[in-house]
């Protein structure tokens, strides 16, 4: 199965998943959500894959959030879904999808090699350069 990436590239978490991915020497599938939102019903259908609440792929840090009424409780998840379709800056990211699972791999990118299908081909690190896999592939433990 093709590996598919939600991605911002703005956002250093989804460009350090999205290296795990290719460090497998798999190019994935990148939706760049922000230039080709998804629909209502995407959303749905990801939210269910993911196995997560609707809320739990909402970014709640985002300014929009709260200036849009969200944090209220009593917003229903149709009501999400619909300002993440309208607002996709409101998605939470990166999302991943893989032949062994789905996974918002937030807040750590490295959540995304527990559904990565090929082993990792030598060491990675963050750009920040902390180290994930080492120089034979394997993850490193923290």
């Amino acid at each position: 199965m093709t590996v598919t990436i939600y991605h911002n590239p703005n956002c250093s978490t989804s460009r350090n998943t999205l290296g795990l991915i290719r460090n497998t020497g798999e190019e994935p599938v990148i939706v760049e959500y922000l230039k080709t939102p998804l629909s209502r019903d995407e959303l749905r259908a990801l939210v269910q894959r993911l196995g997560i609440s609707t809320r739990e792929l909402m970014r709640t840090k985002e300014k929009l959030y709260a200036e849009l009424g969200l944090a209220d409780p009593s917003v229903s998840d149709d009501s999400l879904l619909d300002a993440m379709a309208v607002h996709p800056i409101l998605m939470n990211r990166p999302v991943v999808i893989t032949g062994k699972g789905a996974k918002l791999c937030r807040p750590e990118s490295e959540v995304v090699l527990d559904i990565l299908e090929k082993p990792q081909r030598g060491a990675f690190a963050k750009e920040d350069g902390t180290p994930v896999v080492d120089a034979n592939g394997r993850r490193i433990a923290r």
